[in-house]
């Protein structure tokens, strides 16, 4: 496990979800919520859309390319607003990086 600063995803790494940690949908709440040891967190439809495609399989890079894809966005925003958001979620130690 490494630790992150902005912007220092390399494209091969790969994004997960450590062990406690998972994204649920909560039918009466409607929403999504990253749930992790004595902590939940509700995300938004970006942060959810991003969750969804990190599936501990797929690099930096095809993940970034999925939802670019997905949204019709240009590759690099999504790239810079991804990378943001994963870092975030990694220092908070709900996300983990294979390199």
């Amino acid at each position: 496990m490494r630790f992150l600063s902005f912007m220092s995803f390399d494209g091969a790494d790969i994004p997960f979800l450590p062990r406690g940690v998972r994204l649920h949908h909560c039918e009466l709440r409607k929403g999504w919520f990253l749930l992790a040891p004595e902590r939940a967190v509700k995300m938004d439809q970006i942060g959810a859309a991003i969750l969804t495609a990190v599936d501990g399989a797929r690099s930096f890079d095809v993940v970034v390319s999925k939802l670019a894809t997905d949204f019709n966005a240009p590759t690099e925003q999504i790239k810079n607003d991804v990378s943001k958001f994963l870092t975030d979620l990694q220092n908070k130690r709900m996300l983990e990086i294979r390199p």
